[in-house]
């Protein structure tokens, strides 16, 4: 996954185009619809966004690539304002836990942080690696938030005490991965990471090679997660599960994935892609009620300190 700004944004008055559906899926039935709330709204010109996470209140979150900014919005409106204005290191995957805290992927710089989204202080900061390094992304697991890395083959954990306690510095675990996945130089490999639906393992997408991967949390190992029909999620982003479907951003290729997987999380089968003419690079995802929210990130455009940005919703599929 891959700015100072003051002014208050507009909400994008568009209406939900529907989507395309590329494959056959099931119908689902979803409560307490969200169908007043808009479903593309303004983030900051110039603020090139990735992640996003939202908390169980409906506001979004937003990371920034330029300077590390985090926007917030309410979905009810979709207007927002900036809860921090950036340390100078990229924001790209966020994680939001029920205690107010914003986990953030500080891509090259090699480090994680942690932010207060009542105040929007920063109330920790984690260097997990050193050299080159691309800190990716981030899940919250029972006993901690593990962020990815996409040039190094290493998971970081920074650990949580029984009731929440963040870690110290130096108690984080840093995890190489072994066994089925490779890593290339000069591209991007491990990328989005969620927990399997029986939550004893964790699952990350390679973005170059379009493999799910099944890792122990304890050992490092990785296994290939088998598709059926030997299916794969090519320039694989941000991934989010919902029990046991995994929702995968394939964000140059502007489309999202649903796969059901089994408990384990070491097989599954592609239900169906899902293509939207206001995909712009969608990076990542996130839920709320019935839709899935992906901010447009763009990479296809030059950025400047002008260039417009979004975030829009679709039903789930």
């Amino acid at each position: 996954m891959r700015c100072k700004f003051f002014a208050s944004f507009a909400i994008a008055l568009l209406s939900l185009a529907a989507p395309t559906i590329l494959a056959p899926t099931s119908s689902v039935a979803y409560a307490e619809p969200n169908v007043d709330y808009p479903d593309t709204f303004a983030l900051p010109r110039g603020f090139r966004p990735e992640g996003i996470a939202i908390d169980a209140a409906g506001y979004a979150y937003f990371g920034s690539m330029a300077n590390g900014a985090i926007y917030r919005a309410d979905l009810k409106t979709g207007q927002g304002s900036l809860l921090n204005r950036g340390t100078g290191s990229a924001a790209i995957g966020l994680k939001v836990d029920s205690r107010n805290r914003l986990f953030v992927a500080g891509g090259g710089s090699g480090s994680a942080r942690v932010i207060d989204t009542r105040s929007g202080n920063v109330i920790a900061n984690y260097p997990l690696a050193t050299g080159s390094s691309f800190v990716n992304d981030v899940v919250l697991a029972q006993d901690g938030a593990w962020f990815t890395d996409s040039t190094v083959p290493t998971l970081y954990k920074v650990p949580l005490g029984a009731r929440g306690e963040l870690a110290e510095v130096d108690d984080v675990v840093r995890l190489p991965l072994k066994g089925d996945i490779v890593f290339s130089s000069g591209t991007t490999n491990a990328n989005g990471i969620a927990t399997s639906p029986d939550e004893r393992s964790l699952i990350i997408v390679q973005w170059n090679t379009g493999k799910l991967f099944q890792v122990n949390p304890t050992t490092g190992v990785t296994r290939t997660i088998t598709l059926a029909g030997g299916e794969s999620v090519p320039r694989g982003d941000g991934i989010l599960r919902d029990g046991n479907i995994l929702y995968v951003a394939q964000n140059r290729l502007n489309q999202i994935a649903k796969i059901e997987l089994d408990s384990a999380g070491t097989q599954g089968r592609l239900i169906t892609r899902v293509s939207d003419p206001r995909f712009d690079v969608p990076t990542t995802l996130a839920a709320f009620r019935d839709r899935l929210y992906a901010p447009n990130a763009r990479f296809n455009t030059t950025p400047t300190p002008t260039t417009t940005y979004n975030a829009i919703a679709i039903p789930k599929p």
